[in-house]
């Protein structure tokens, strides 16, 4: 058994985004589909700088939302993992911690979780903080001692994995857990902006083609 502080090659995740269809733009087999990230639209990643402008800001802090997430960084503290700054304020803002809630075309909900140890490499935690309705789908902030910090999706409830150890046989954890955004803030943007494109294209709720929309969906319509 390695102690963690031993040497461990860093595991490489397979890069998919897990989402469901864009009306014919984007055909979806059932309710989600893994697409490969070369064929989704590019994202500037000067727009993600921590204070979620294209969503109009976070908002004050909801006390009850920032104990809890300080209770989470608690949890963390003196494994060397902190949590980012996009997700503490995403999470704990008046305005924004219900955004991703509040679009979704299948009614996945957030849910934030205490850590929970890698069971992909040691010293890595990763925190829950959206699953599907179903768990067909649940989605983690992946952190490193490094200061990496990722987003993954999978179907498996990781609470329920057991902590990492060198194993006499390999776990191919990597067949069924992908990495889906370099940042929390990417994926809340991407997440955001296709399950209001997804109400526009099928005429669902209110949700109306706005500029930003189109301009998403123009990348399918030149591709």
């Amino acid at each position: 058994m390695t102690t963690g502080t031993e040497p461990t090659a860093r595991p490489v995740f397979q890069t998919l985004w897990c989402a469901t269809d864009l009306g014919t733009h984007r055909p979806c087999a059932s309710t989600y589909e893994w697409y490969d990230p070369d064929t989704l639209p590019p994202l500037d990643p000067a727009r993600f700088d921590g204070g979620f402008g294209w969503l109009g800001g976070t908002g004050p802090a909801v006390p009850e939302l920032a104990e809890r997430l300080s209770g989470v960084a608690t949890e963390l503290a003196g494994t060397g993992v902190v949590l980012p700054a996009d997700f503490t304020a995403f999470h704990s803002g008046a305005n924004s911690h219900r955004a991703l809630d509040r679009v979704s075309a299948t009614s996945c909900w957030t849910d934030v979780s205490s850590p929970i140890p890698s069971p992909m490499e040691p010293g890595a935690f990763l925190v829950r903080f959206l699953r599907d309705q179903q768990d067909c789908v649940l989605w983690y902030l992946y952190l490193r001692p490094t200061g990496e910090a990722f987003v993954v999706a999978t179907p498996l409830d990781l609470e329920d994995a057991p902590a990492w150890e060198e194993p006499d046989v390999p776990v191919d954890w990597f067949g069924v857990i992908a990495q889906c955004a370099s940042s929390f803030e990417e994926f809340a943007y991407r997440f955001w902006v296709e399950n209001r494109l997804w109400c526009a294209l099928h005429g669902y709720g209110d949700e109306s083609m706005d500029d930003e929309l189109a301009g998403y969906l123009a990348h399918y319509e030149r591709n």
